[in-house]
């Protein structure tokens, strides 16, 4: 079985080469010369584009292509949520789908490992010279598959909302009525400031939000008597507590980490209605 699938494809490499030489041309020179000058091209056009940017404008005023720069970035920005560029939307919803931390691997690892096995392999899998679309209904369909699953959870990730921000912000008054910390202005402006950096991405709080990568609800993380300060430098820095998941927001500046640790401290669970 093996020989006779071996003496085919000798068969059909012969052809192949009798083809070339009655009708066509072969890859090398013919096609990897024109990949090269059009690679060349390519690298040009960018090349010539950096330098009209460049020379065209300055530090304060913009060019044909845009200034050089413009405000400097804000680590401390409350008002700003990241999202992936359009492309990565399927995969940005696709962690949506899978929640951490029972099936989270398949949604980073799984899948995308899955897919891109399949896809290198498919050329020593599929053989047949056959390529009439009516007679390789499996391919035609695989294809359709991929193509409207990738449209459908790009289209879900480029469409999702993200409770954060504005959203969030009105439930701050219903956080310090049930804590009971609406006369203590600091807690209440770490309230906003709790709603807005994206902490609920990850936390729990008085039954708003998510809780992932293993983070605690913090309903009643003020029990612990940390204290404001020490809840700032928590938050400024956790890897200098052990904790090497959460990440620094040591960019908030130090008043905004300060009404941030009044927040938590205040957070002692809930007492209102």
């Amino acid at each position: 079985m093996a020989s006779r699938r071996i003496e085919e494809r000798r068969e059909q490499h012969k052809r192949y080469k009798e083809d070339v030489q009655e009708t066509g041309k072969p890859f090398f020179p013919h096609a990897m010369f024109h990949d090269t000058v059009m690679s060349l091209v390519v690298v040009a056009v960018i090349a010539g584009l950096a330098t009209v940017w460049y020379l065209d404008a300055d530090g304060t005023e913009a060019g044909v292509l845009g200034p050089h720069f413009t405000d400097e970035a804000d680590p401390g920005t409350t008002n700003f949520i990241p999202r992936p560029d359009w492309y990565f939307y399927f995969l940005f919803y696709l962690l949506r789908v899978f929640k951490w931390p029972e099936s989270v691997v398949l949604g980073t690892v799984g899948i995308p490992t899955i897919a891109l096995v399949l896809l290198l392999a498919l050329p020593f899998m599929d053989l047949r010279r056959e390529r009439r679309l009516l007679r390789r209904p499996v391919a035609i369909v695989a294809a359709i598959l991929v193509v409207l699953s990738m449209g459908v959870l790009t289209y879900k990730g480029a469409t999702a909302r993200e409770a954060l921000g504005t959203e969030l912000l009105e439930a701050v008054p219903v956080w310090a009525d049930r804590q009971e910390f609406g006369g203590n202005e600091p807690a209440v402006e770490g309230a906003k400031v709790f709603a807005q950096v994206g902490c609920a991405q990850c936390h729990l709080y008085l039954g708003t939000g998510s809780q992932n990568l293993g983070a605690p609800e913090l309903t009643e993380i003020g029990d612990g008597g940390r204290g404001v300060d020490g809840f700032a430098r928590y938050v400024r820095n956790p890897a200098e507590f052990g904790n090497t998941v959460m990440p620094p927001y040591a960019g908030l500046g130090d008043e905004n980490l300060q009404k941030l640790g009044a927040f938590l401290d205040a957070s002692k669970g809930p007492k209102g209605s």
